[in-house]
Formats: structure tokens, C-alpha cells, sequence
């Protein structure tokens, strides 16, 4: 698997940041400046980068850039002025030149076999971490890189909340609520079929926004290759709605491949009844009123029972939701009720000025 690797570096102290994405896209670049702030402590006042196409739209003459918008966006939330190189300039950067080529020998070449990308990237933390108390900086030769950071960090400026570094797209909703992205297919609540919506796309994440709400939200599917075929993702709950109209879409439809094994035992049982597809969509619809949770838990409880319906996981439901009983108060001596008053209606007619037949 061919990776791209965003090396970031403070110019004073040497420290180094690298961090593994199989994209070199904007929401890529967002993510890794994030990503090396953090582990920084703060932000460095000024920035140097390479005409890179995530960050300059247009190069112009001299210094002159049309930086892109979103990049602009994140250097104003973090309040640092980017700067770029002239073209062909590497000498302009050579501290992040000579990083990539360290890394080479420092990193990659005894680097062990990742089952993911997650496991890579907590590997190169700790591995960046190590090497700054490893290697020794190239001008205070007697001093690490680690001690120089030290005394750096309390001059970067305070780090602010992390830059919702997203890239959005307007999509539109297929009538069978999925949405397109790189190929792939994401599921939508069913409400929103055949309606435009917004997609913020993230280094490792897909968000639908629509009508100022978060309505979906996804792992994002990176592709591999461009010969793959297309993936979708499911999410059962967005289907809730049309199961609710159509219950036979239960026994083979694709989005209720993967329900939770609870609720894939309790299928199993209803649906050989009469009406079973109606009351097993019933008791899923409750996930959209109740803790998902807490459904799961009633259907475990029901099904360890003979006789599970639908009324059996209310019931039990219904006692897991219920409040605790208050914690019992003991009644002070003199509080304490010693004649327990004594029923007298006939008393009330003589709050009355005339008496009346009953």
C-alpha cells in the first residue's frame, strides 16, 4: 500500500512530526497540522510551506499566492501567518528536506509490519517522541532535541481548539437513501430521500449535515485502488421509518444484514409467526425513543424467557427505564403519628351554616 507521510517540523528546536494518510488531500492536511500542534504544546507564529496544490490554488509572480480558502481558515483559527516558498526553491525549506531524508534511515528502515493505519501513526508518535531525546540538535550539539523543545514550547502561542478541518461537498440523496462519495455509498436517514445535503469530509470521517443537524455520520472508506469496486455502508437505524411501512423489507433487505445479535435472535423467532414482520419493526422503531442500549439489554432479558413477543420486551423495558424508588426517610420522634385520626364525615356539616338533606 502506497502511503503519503505530512512531515512537520519547528524551526528552532528541530522537533519533528510525521504522520501517515493514504491521501494527500485538504482535510489530510488540516488533520496532520491538528495532529502536530498538539503533540507540540502550541503554535509557532509563522509557518513556511511548499507550493503544495492543499494549500496554493495559483502561484503568481514573486511572492504573490492565491491560497486556498480553507487553508486560510485554519491559519486564522490558529493565528499563525503561512509564508511560501519561490518555486523550485528547495533550499527555502531544507530543515523539512533533510527531515525526509532522516526519516528514511531514522524510521523507516527498521519499521515493523501495521495491521492498520490507526497502529502506524501511534507507532510514528512514539517514534518521533524517542528520537527527539535520541538525537542531538545540529547547532546546541551538546543538547538533544527534546531539551531545546523545552525551552521552545513556552514561546509558541496558546493552542487553541482543534480546526474543524473539514471539506464540503453539497450531494444529493438517491431514492434509496444512500450518498455518493469516491465510489463508494453511504446511508442517510430515510427521511431525507431524493433531498440536497451537506457532506463534511474528514481525514477518517464522513458527516451529513442537513437543516443545521448532524443526520448521519460515517467511517470514511479511502480507496486503494481505482480498479476496486464501489462499497456501501449501511446504518440499519436510517431505515427504521420505511421498515415501518414495509416490514417485509426485514427478511432481506441489505441495510438489516448487520443488526446486533440480539436483535438478529429475536428476528429469527418472530418471523416465523404471523404479523412477526410488523412486531419485530416495532420493537426496533423503539431504538429511536429509547437507549439503544437499554433496547439490546430488554431483547437479551426477553429472550432468556419462553414465550418472547413484543409485549414481553415492552415490559421488561419499561422496568429498566423506570426511576429508583426514593431512598427511605426515617420520621424524627416527635413527627412520628401516635392517634391515627379517625374517619368523620358528619363533621363537615358543622363547618356549614344550614344544614342540608342529604
Amino acid at each position: 500500500m502506497k502511503l503519503k507521510i505530512a512531515h512537520l517540523k519547528l524551526a528552532h528546536s528541530r522537533a519533528f512530526i510525521l504522520r501517515a494518510y493514504r491521501q494527500e488531500t485538504h482535510e489530510m492536511l488540516f488533520d496532520a497540522h491538528n495532529y502536530a500542534l498538539r503533540v507540540w504544546g502550541g503554535v509557532p507564529a509563522r509557518g513556511l510551506y511548499d507550493n503544495m496544490k492543499t494549500a496554493v490554488d495559483k502561484i503568481g509572480r514573486g511572492k504573490a499566492r492565491v491560497v486556498n480558502a480553507r487553508f486560510t481558515a485554519m491559519a486564522s483559527h490558529y493565528l499563525f501567518e503561512p509564508t511560501f516558498c519561490n518555486p523550485a526553491a528547495g533550499w527555502e525549506k531544507g530543515q523539512v528536506e533533510k527531515n525526509v531524508q532522516d526519516a528514511r534511515r531514522r524510521v523507516w528502515q527498521d519499521a515493523p509490519a501495521f495491521a492498520s493505519l490507526v497502529a502506524l501513526n501511534d507507532w510514528l508518535e512514539q517514534r518521533c517522541l524517542s528520537l527527539w531525546h535520541e538525537v542531538k540538535h545540529p547547532e546546541q550539539k551538546d543538547r538533544t532535541i527534546a531539551e531545546v523543545w523545552a525551552d521552545e514550547a513556552p514561546h509558541l502561542m496558546p493552542l487553541p481548539s482543534p480546526f474543524d478541518g473539514f471539506v464540503e461537498h453539497t450531494k444529493r440523496v438517491s431514492p434509496t437513501c444512500l450518498l455518493a462519495f469516491e465510489r463508494d455509498r453511504y446511508s442517510v436517514p430515510s427521511p431525507f430521500a431524493n433531498r440536497p445535503v451537506s457532506l463534511r469530509v474528514y481525514a477518517e470521517r464522513l458527516v451529513v449535515v442537513a437543516e443545521g443537524e448532524v443526520i448521519a455520520e460515517h467511517a470514511r472508506l479511502v480507496a486503494q485502488s481505482h480498479d476496486r469496486p464501489g462499497r456501501t455502508v449501511y446504518d440499519w437505524r436510517h431505515y427504521l421509518a420505511i421498515v415501518q411501512r414495509k416490514p417485509g423489507a426485514l427478511r432481506n433487505g441489505a441495510p438489516f444484514a448487520k443488526l446486533p445479535l440480539a436483535f438478529k435472535r429475536l428476528q429469527a423467532i418472530l418471523l416465523t409467526r404471523p404479523g412477526g414482520d410488523r412486531e419485530m419493526a416495532e420493537i426496533l422503531a423503539l431504538v429511536l425513543h429509547h437507549d439503544e442500549q437499554a433496547v439490546l439489554c430488554a431483547v437479551e432479558l426477553a429472550l432468556d424467557s419462553d414465550g418472547v413477543s413484543k409485549q414481553h420486551v415492552l415490559n421488561v423495558l419499561a422496568r429498566l427505564l423506570e426511576p429508583d424508588l426514593p431512598v427511605p426517610v426515617d420520621t424524627p420522634a416527635h413527627l412520628q403519628l401516635v392517634a391515627e385520626p379517625v374517619a368523620n364525615v358528619s363533621r363537615y356539616d358543622g363547618l356549614r351554616e344550614v344544614d342540608h338533606a342529604s
